[in-house]
């Protein structure tokens, strides 16, 4: 055997390893195509029905959309750090009556660490500002409106 097919039935026997390794009932984290984590907004408005808060979002690949949320909606994605591409981080704007908030929703050096072991990246938006959980528990205040 040449040294390339030698490497090359080593990647496929390790890759075979790995995914018969895998538990079927856990959520696919990791796998060839790189790190999930995944991205929830919601809307944590006490009493907004006549007013729904608007939520678009893009990375510098391009937009991935938005909605109007009414109170106790969510718009979220998923996005995957690779070993092969960069991981594209994320803004949104929110807009609700008159005021607008541009946010970082997802950055990598930020939140490898913060969106914890399950890479759950949850945002809660409500009157007096956003809050972040990386459980849906316990939310912390990142920042205000203004």
């Amino acid at each position: 055997m040449k040294n390339w097919q030698i490497v090359l039935f080593f990647l496929l026997a390790s890759y075979m390893v790995f995914m018969s390794m895998r538990h079927h009932h856990q959520p696919e984290y990791f796998s060839i195509h790189g790190i999930r984590y995944h991205v929830r907004v919601v809307n944590g408005f006490t009493n907004n029905s006549s007013l729904p808060l608007i939520i678009w979002c893009a990375s510098q690949d391009g937009d991935i959309g938005g909605r109007a949320l009414q109170e106790g909606d969510d718009f979220s994605w998923d996005t995957r750090l690779s070993f092969w591409t960069s991981t594209p981080a994320f803004s949104c704007t929110m807009k609700w009556d008159q005021i607008r908030k541009k946010f970082k929703a997802f950055q990598i050096h930020r939140d490898r660490s913060r969106c914890g072991v399950s890479r759950k990246c949850f945002w809660l938006v409500k009157e007096d500002g956003f809050y972040f959980s990386n459980d849906e528990y316990n939310w912390v205040k990142d920042f205000s409106w203004s």
